[in-house]
């Protein structure tokens, strides 16, 4: 695989990818000019998003929902390694800082997820939150659409399984804690890294560590069941971190955990090696090696099943130690069993006495 070759940007404060670099869909890229070098920082853009429909369907084999809600396109978080930064080409935009600063948003969401949970098509299934970007990044504490779509997924009591790295979904945990009673809802919190200077660098805009497992020691107490998610693990960045992470999140009230190896898919690739070089240069060579090691002799391999945990020594030597860690801190739970059970369609002006219409063929789903 050929990479682009960026020369190497100057850091912007609170931002992993500093540039853009061409859309490779499309034909004309603006290049900045040398006398814009002095230019006060970029400033995040909030774009309304026309979606006329808010869930996404997928037919991978290797994920436990077939539908999933995005309130936002794009992510404020930064993460330099996010497998989502493709996605902004398709809109026109970068993959590189137009996906951290210009983010669409879905203001319809809630009324398109209530929209769809009524129809009579509509056969209640597990739903993620979110598939592709971050639902609580830090729009979401002004906006609040997540929360708005959470409680028509209560409403409705269709069961949904929350992923995120921000400590905001604790703010939430009223709403999850009741879906948590009838087997609805669960929350997947990622935990990276336990070294603030580094998740600083790495994460710009997620929550620092300590936060994320407060939020999983809030939910907990609320009687959510949480995962600790050790995602992703950086090969030779992050891979010593995962039985401190697991015993940390264990001590919070985390139930069970699981691991992600790093994903580069084409255009996020280029802008982890170029953060490499300019962050860790020392450790460049060793973090690709592993990485290849793992996928190949490639930097991704997309195929199912291979692509979350990679093949070869260094894979499973990290499968093992994971293995062993959540054994040691009681985090080898099989994931919680959620119910369709009491899904209810509520009538036209909402289920006022609680007793909306039960849909048929109602079942129990592994939040994964």
């Amino acid at each position: 695989m050929i990479l682009h070759q960026i020369r190497e940007p100057a850091q912007i404060r609170g931002r992993a990818v500093p540039y853009d670099p061409p859309n490779r869909f499309e034909r004309v890229h603006l290049v900045p000019d040398s006398s814009s070098a002095g230019d006060p920082p970029p400033k995040t853009e909030f774009l309304e998003d026309a979606s006329r429909t808010i869930l996404s369907a997928n037919q991978s084999p290797d994920v436990p929902f077939s539908h999933s809600i995005n309130p936002y396109r794009g992510c404020e978080h930064g993460c330099v390694y996010c497998y989502a930064r493709p996605t902004h080409e398709f809109l026109g935009f970068s993959s590189g800082l137009d996906f951290e600063r210009k983010i669409l948003v879905k203001r319809r969401a809630p009324e398109l997820l209530r929209r769809a949970l009524s129809r009579p098509s509509w056969k209640p299934r597990l739903i993620g939150l979110s598939g592709v970007t971050d639902p609580y990044q830090p729009v979401e504490r002004r906006l609040g659409l997540t929360r708005a779509c959470l409680s028509v997924l209560r409403e409705f009591r269709n069961p949904v399984c929350v992923v995120t790295k921000n400590r905001l979904v604790a703010r939430d945990a009223d709403i999850l804690a009741e879906m948590a009673e009838r087997s609805c809802a669960s929350v997947a919190l990622s935990v990276t890294t336990l070294d603030n200077a580094l998740q600083r660098i790495m994460e710009p805009r997620t929550s620092i560590p300590a936060k994320r497992l407060e939020a999983i020691r809030v939910l907990s107490a609320a009687g959510v069941p949480v995962c600790v998610n050790v995602a992703p693990v950086v090969p030779g960045l992050t891979d010593h971190e995962m039985p401190a992470i697991l015993e940390a999140a264990a001590e919070a009230g985390a139930t069970r955990a699981a691991f992600l190896l790093l994903r580069l898919p084409a255009g996020v690739d280029q802008h982890f090696v170029t953060w490499l070089a300019s962050r860790f240069p020392h450790r460049k060579e060793k973090v690709l090696a592993r990485i290849r090691e793992s996928r190949g002799g490639r930097l991704n391999d997309s195929a199912f099943h291979r692509r979350f945990r990679g093949q070869g020594t260094y894979a499973r030597n990290l499968a093992s130690l994971f293995g062993a860690a959540a054994r040691k801190f009681g985090l080898d739970r099989r994931p919680p069993v959620l119910s369709t059970d009491d899904f209810a369609r509520a009538g036209p002006q909402g289920d006022l006495f609680g007793c909306g219409s039960r849909a048929d063929g109602a079942r129990r789903v592994r939040a994964g």
